[in-house]
């Protein structure tokens, strides 16, 4: 929690006083939440890189605009920076929601204000946000829908496919001996009978709990491949962006299964985008500090600084559906199973990780946060391994 007031420099916390240094930006670049320096006609003078993340704008940006352009009218924000401004001492609020379609969906934070010393008017802010934990919370009961469906699966796989078998073999048996219209019939009986062991087969995934064999891997090779099979098949006519961060540490993960991962998160978004001529998908890796999360089986708790990004300009998601997005059975398509986001979520989970859903008309995010190849993180601009 903040103090009452800012150093006697009149800095932000931890910033130098020497500014020739640079040493201040660097450390308010380091904290996690969003930090803003409001001056008294309600501009913002200073922002650090997580509040360039969190208002989707840059320093520079930021820099020519009030608070005002970026939060709603009448947000509670901008009532805490007067409330700051008359008693002159720290004012905190818990739960503000300052959603827009400027900054997106689901901004719910925590605000803490403070006056500045020795610059009389103007107010620091810092915003913690609360939807990542709210987040984490439900991705933790999709895993565990998961796990009824791995129940599910097993039943299935034994009190389905075997009788399918037998169905299928004696529909092949009469097609030997049917005429042309009862052999379309039969035709059609093998086929479904195919289909429902096919479903069947995507379901068993689920049960399949043997320890995942990983080793450190490059995303950006993982991405390069998965955007050569969009572009060159059901992403033919859709422009897709790459936002790479080159010096990002090798992710612990199974290759294969992050390709299914990521293939599926650019397919569901092709099919969103559709037959738009605008339409694009943004591939994009950052570096994140600030998460921990337990490993499943163990009782180790690991950061998850590495976050990657399949973003489009589709329609969005349904609001009714987004708090059961990673359900297993909860599909928008006319053909859809309502299984490939439910096994994403299976498989980052995991891998010790999390993913979330950001969405509003124009602008779809699913994001995953994972661990890095070793305990020893480099700073987010020092070298890394390639």
């Amino acid at each position: 929690m903040m103090s009452d007031s800012i150093d006697r420099s009149g800095a932000l916390p931890g910033e130098a006083k020497s500014t020739a240094s640079g040493a201040g930006t660097d450390i308010l670049d380091a904290l996690p939440h969003p930090v803003l320096l409001v001056d008294p006609n309600g501009r913002i003078e200073q922002a650090n890189m997580a509040a360039e993340i969190f208002f989707s704008a840059s320093g520079a940006v930021m820099h020519r605009h009030p608070l005002d352009y970026f939060v709603p009218f009448g947000s509670p924000l901008l009532t805490l920076v007067d409330q700051v401004k008359q008693r002159g001492s720290a004012v905190n609020e818990y739960k503000v929601d300052i959603s827009s379609p400027r900054i997106g969906s689901e901004k719910m934070v925590d605000i803490y204000a403070a006056p500045v010393n020795e610059r009389p008017g103007f107010v620091t802010l810092m915003l913690q946000e609360r939807t990542m934990a709210e987040k984490i919370d439900r991705q933790l009961s999709s895993r565990g829908a998961a796990r009824t469906v791995t129940g599910l699966a097993a039943m299935l796989a034994h009190e389905i496919k075997n009788p399918l078998s037998g169905i299928r073999g004696a529909a092949q048996l009469l097609e030997q001996s049917a005429d042309d219209d009862d052999r379309a019939l039969t035709r059609l009986i093998m086929d479904e009978a195919d289909r429902i062991v096919k479903l069947v087969d995507r379901m068993e995934v689920f049960s399949d709990e043997r320890p995942i064999d990983r080793e450190a891997v490059n995303i950006h090779v993982i991405l390069d491949h998965v955007k050569r099979l969009a572009a060159s098949g059901f992403a033919r006519n859709i422009r897709i962006v790459e936002e790479y961060d080159p010096s990002l540490p090798p992710v612990y993960a199974n290759r294969d299964q992050l390709v299914q991962v990521f293939l599926n998160l650019v397919k569901n978004a092709a099919e969103a985008v559709g037959d738009n001529p605008e339409g694009e998908l943004v591939l994009s890796t950052a570096f994140r500090p600030g998460i921990r999360m337990s490993v499943p089986g163990t009782r180790d708790r690991v950061s998850l600084p590495l976050e990657f990004s399949v973003r489009d300009n589709g329609p969005g998601v349904p609001d009714d559906l987004m708090p059961h997005l990673f359900d297993p059975f909860v599909t928008t398509k006319t053909n859809g199973t309502g299984l490939g986001l439910a096994l994403v979520a299976k498989i980052i989970g995991d891998h010790g990780g999390v993913i979330e859903c950001d969405s509003q008309p124009g602008r779809t995010a699913f994001r995953i946060l994972m661990p890095a190849s070793s305990n020893e993180y480099p700073t987010p601009n020092s070298a890394r391994n390639e």
